[in-house]
């Protein structure tokens, strides 16, 4: 379900405190602004840096956000909804005066037909506010929409994949926003004249590297160069033989267990290079902490 679709029920089930977390801004606020085309509802956006804009063009420069919340009230009508959407708004609700307005305004919306919609990539609803506001997941971007991106942007010929091939290059791309597929297929058309996995996994490492715990390895060990665990070897290669003519297996996974030096690791990474998938190491040691809860907090 899109988010305009997720909206639009709970507008219309007179939800006035929606709480949407996202990653991509522009991208929702582009969905919201379509969704009240649609249905002719009034539309006001106020962010610290434009101030509150309405019907395209800036109403006020107030950097006050007590003022940009108390604005909804002046744009409600008896004909139709309005709706006011906050920008990365979770950044002002440390201020009481701040969440009592919401507060109010929030009680009021049932009224008057007014929302208040915050934008955020995170959900930090003080407790004042939990029982009046819903969460509402803007997600990323599917396999179909992934598609779309890509042929968008490969746009001349032999620069698409086709079948197996763009299967991986989808996989490869899955957990992107919609920005960072634009810019890992723009990369790969730079760097190879065609859109290939390779380029898209290099993006996905250096998001992986800000987090640092996990880290992406792309190497060139093969299970030939590994001694023993044929057992295992044998098994593994029966489980990715193609079936029913299928070119594109999909496996449900494997668990080694075993004490430290059997070549689990090795197997593993080994195991990635056969299967033309990347192997994600996570640090156990970057994981613990010396403090009470801080090992926690790092998960």
């Amino acid at each position: 379900m899109t988010l305009s679709e997720r909206l639009s029920e709970y507008i219309a089930a007179a939800f006035t405190g929606l709480w949407i977390q996202s990653f991509e801004h522009q991208d929702a606020l582009a969905e919201i602004a379509a969704l009240c085309r649609e249905n002719n509802w009034a539309l006001a956006v106020w962010d610290i840096d434009c101030g509150l804009q309405a019907g395209g063009s800036a109403v006020a420069n107030a950097a006050d956000p007590v003022a940009a919340v108390k604005s909804i009230s002046g744009l409600a009508t008896p004909e139709g909804s309005a709706l006011l959407v906050l920008p990365n708004f979770h950044r002002f609700l440390s201020s009481a005066e701040v969440i009592q307005a919401l507060a109010h305004q929030v009680h009021q919306g049932k009224q008057q037909r007014s929302f208040i919609l915050i934008l955020s990539p995170v959900v930090q609803v003080p407790v004042e506010l939990e029982r009046q506001f819903v969460v509402i997941e803007h997600e990323l971007p599917g396999r179909e929409q992934l598609d779309q991106i890509a042929r968008g942007i490969a746009t001349e010929a032999d620069e698409m994949p086709e079948g197996a091939e763009l299967a991986r290059l989808l996989d490869s791309a899955a957990g992107l926003s919609r920005y960072e597929a634009e810019g890992a297929f723009s990369l790969s058309l730079v760097r190879h004249g065609r859109l290939e996995p390779r380029a898209v996994w290099e993006l996905k490492s250096q998001a992986l590297k800000k987090s640092g715990l996990l880290s992406l390895h792309r190497g060139g060990e093969s299970l030939d160069d590994l001694g023993g665990l044929e057992g295992l070897k044998s098994f593994c290669i029966r489980a990715l033989r193609p079936r029913n003519g299928e070119t594109l297996v999909r496996p449900k996974g494997l668990l080694l267990l075993g004490v430290p030096g059997t070549g689990k690791s090795a197997f593993a990474k080994a195991l990635g290079n056969r299967t033309d998938r990347p192997t994600l190491i996570l640090d156990i040691g970057s994981l613990l902490g010396s403090l009470v809860g801080q090992s926690e907090c790092a998960v």
